[in-house]
């Protein structure tokens, strides 16, 4: 076993929800193998063409990647991961939300201007097991139309792309939206919220509410407030400057101030060292795919690696 690959405890809690082939279209190379070589270049950002040879093939290592980023595997299976952990207490749901800023090599420009292929159905999903099929199931993904469409855009940094993430109290993503660099924080604060999906043990719907929540004053703006009041979360995010001025020049008519609980803020730095645990992943440190799509991908894969160490 190599630096950095699964281990036979994790491989097991992988295996039992990867897809599996349905023997008309040939079959899948070895998983192990495979997803070995995946995080192998997520970790060291290494060109696919000079992945090591034990890893096999680099284009069926590449195109595996480029699938289940495509079809959501990767993120079906961070949500049976987190199932797990929610099934055995083990989520602290005091979350905290952040975004965080990624240079992009020049090798992510040139991407086509068409959409992205849809996901190749033929193989890998016709037979699935029925706890295999308990999530969304597979779509078409985003993309095309330029760098604004792959989630590449100019920033302070130069050319860059945002990382948008929701983390638990133990720092490991809950959610991850990936954005041009320019776009603003409160702009993606809902998306990141409602793409937290949790699955529960049994029927029941997947968990979606947090405990509370704790944010900085980027999002303290009343569509961010008034979405936290009309789901009942509880929020600690500092007031800014200018709004303080504003509502004490309006005298009563201002209103009372927000609550803010210092002793919660304190806690918000679990989603600082979250994205420090992402960032430890080159291939997430610095973006090299051209397709947004699969850098979500890069990310997601790389979460579940957090979640599967932690």
């Amino acid at each position: 076993m190599g630096r950095g690959d699964l281990t036979d405890a994790e491989w097991e809690r992988l295996r039992p929800f990867l897809p599996v082939s349905n023997r008309r279209c040939g079959r899948w190379r070895d998983h192990r193998q495979v997803i070995d070589g995946i995080l192998h270049r997520v970790r060291t950002g290494v060109h696919w063409r000079d992945l090591p040879e034990r890893f096999g093939p680099w284009k069926t290592v590449y195109e595996r990647h480029r699938l289940w980023s495509a079809d959501g595997t990767w993120e079906r299976l961070l949500q049976r991961i987190q199932a797990e952990a929610h099934a055995a207490g083990d989520i602290d749901w005091d979350i905290s939300v952040d975004s965080t800023i990624v240079r992009a090599h020049q090798h992510t420009a040139g991407a086509r201007l068409d959409p992205p292929p849809g996901p190749c159905l033929k193989r890998g999903w016709a037979d699935r097991t029925p706890e295999r099929n308990t999530v969304a199931g597979p779509r078409r993904p985003p993309g095309g139309g330029g760098a604004g469409g792959e989630g590449l855009g100019r920033s302070r940094g130069g050319f860059t792309t945002k990382i948008h993430l929701s983390s638990d109290g133990r720092c490991r993503p809950l959610s991850l939206i990936i954005t041009p660099g320019q776009r603003a924080d409160c702009t993606q604060f809902e998306p990141v919220l409602e793409k937290i999906s949790v699955p529960r043990g049994g029927s029941g719907r997947p968990r979606k509410k947090p405990g509370s929540l704790a944010a900085d004053r980027v999002y303290s703006n009343g569509p961010c407030r008034n979405y936290l009041r009309k789901r009942g979360i509880r929020h600690t995010i500092p007031e800014k400057s200018d709004s303080q001025a504003a509502r004490r020049r309006k005298g009563s008519r201002g209103g009372r101030p927000p609550a803010f609980d210092e002793e919660r803020y304190r806690k918000r730095n679990t989603v600082e060292r979250t994205v420090n645990r992402l960032k430890q992943y080159r291939a997430v440190a610095t973006r090299y795919d051209k397709r947004g799509y699969v850098f979500l991908g890069t990310a997601t894969a790389a979460a579940i690696v957090i979640w599967l160490r932690t």
